[in-house]
């Protein structure tokens, strides 16, 4: 196998302000996901919680990454 073939072409061409639109759009889900959280755990959905639970995991990741490459004051590498 080429290295070619393993390799992701990448474009490198979005914006700051794309990326700061997308850490606007992920803070707002992240926030979706924790009231479906409380609202699965009011009416006693346990499997509405534990999926709640994941993507508001996910969200996290993802706008500290987000963060880290918008070069955001006390963000840490995201992968620590």
């Amino acid at each position: 196998m080429s290295n070619t073939a393993s390799t992701p072409h990448r474009s490198y061409e979005r914006t700051w302000d794309e990326i700061e639109k997308m850490l606007e759009r992920a803070e707002v889900k992240r926030k979706e996901w924790k009231d479906w959280f409380r609202e699965c755990r009011k009416n006693g959905d346990r499997e509405g919680m534990k999926e709640a639970a994941r993507n508001h995991k996910a969200l996290d990741g993802v706008i500290k990454t987000l963060k880290w490459t918008l070069g955001e004051e006390g963000i840490s590498d995201p992968l620590d």
